[in-house]
């Protein structure tokens, strides 16, 4: 059962920060989880061009915290007092805490694909394909490479993969040159597919084999192209819901010190694209 949500003048505000927003289904998926564990709090999105502005209204309003989404994953990090060191290590972050005053950086991005992806499939020595270079990919990258994953990095511009490969100790091929070979894992971390350009892909259908497990973080249309395609092709396929709803729930557990409630989460943001 929901508690009555009620606004007043303790109420504790968090929100999202990128530019769009408009499609984020993270208010919806925190509000109903404040609501369901009976906390004070809402959560807005907030539509941001100068993300060094927006940190420091953080601080002068008292957010307890923020998401942060594309494309400030990366430029976020130089407006922070503290940065948590596997986010330091991802050069990307997604989750500000707000202590009195001091924006501490988290990413959970990386926990949730490898929970996603591992509810699927092992990752250990597995050849991975990722297809992207920005803040996301980053995450998910990482994250995939402490799991034991073999990752390529795929992209469209060259000198954006290369920086990231090189960041990973791994190798680059550009998207161009996309084979169906050797991949076991596919992985697309751009916004390709997503609403409203939802007729994209960021490979061809031809590209994909029976044997892949082929993920798109894109959770809004719940199924792209890409993962109708591979559905086609016979492949295993994780859609960006878990992604989503996993590392919302690491964010939630980091703002509140209270076990989040997945099954809730999970159920708004399902409602809404379905």
């Amino acid at each position: 059962m929901l508690k009555r949500f009620h606004i007043d003048t303790e109420t504790v505000l968090y929100g999202v920060i990128g530019r769009p927003v408009s499609h984020s289904l993270s208010p919806v998926m925190h509000n109903r989880a404040f609501a369901k564990v009976g906390l004070n709090s809402i959560y807005l999105a907030f539509d941001v061009t100068d993300i060094s502005s927006a940190l420091a209204g953080i601080r002068g309003l008292g957010l307890k915290g923020a998401s942060i989404t594309i494309p400030h994953k990366v430029t976020a990090l130089s407006f922070l007092d503290e940065i948590d060191g596997k986010a330091q290590q991802i050069g990307a972050i997604n989750t500000i805490v707000n202590h009195q005053g001091n924006l501490r950086g988290y990413n959970s991005d990386c926990y949730g694909a490898v929970k996603a992806l591992t509810a699927k499939t092992t990752l250990w020595e597995k050849k991975v394909a990722l297809i992207g270079a920005g803040g996301a990919a980053r995450a998910v990258g990482f994250g995939l490479l402490w799991e034991g994953a073999r990752i390529t990095v795929f992209n469209r511009s060259i000198k954006e993969g290369e920086n990231l490969a090189k960041d990973m100790g791994v190798n680059f091929c550009p998207l161009a040159e996309f084979a169906q070979d050797s991949h076991q894992i596919i992985v697309n971390t751009t916004s390709v597919g997503m609403s409203p350009n939802t007729q994209a892909m960021p490979i061809a259908p031809s590209l994909l084999a029976k044997e892949m497990v082929v993920m798109d973080i894109v959770y809004n249309p719940l199924r792209t192209e890409l993962l109708r395609a591979a559905k086609k092709a016979g492949c295993t396929t994780v859609d960006g819901v878990d992604m989503f709803v996993y590392q919302g729930v690491a964010q939630f557990e980091k703002w509140t010190g209270i076990k989040a409630p997945v099954k809730v989460m999970r159920k708004a943001v399902l409602e809404v694209l379905q």
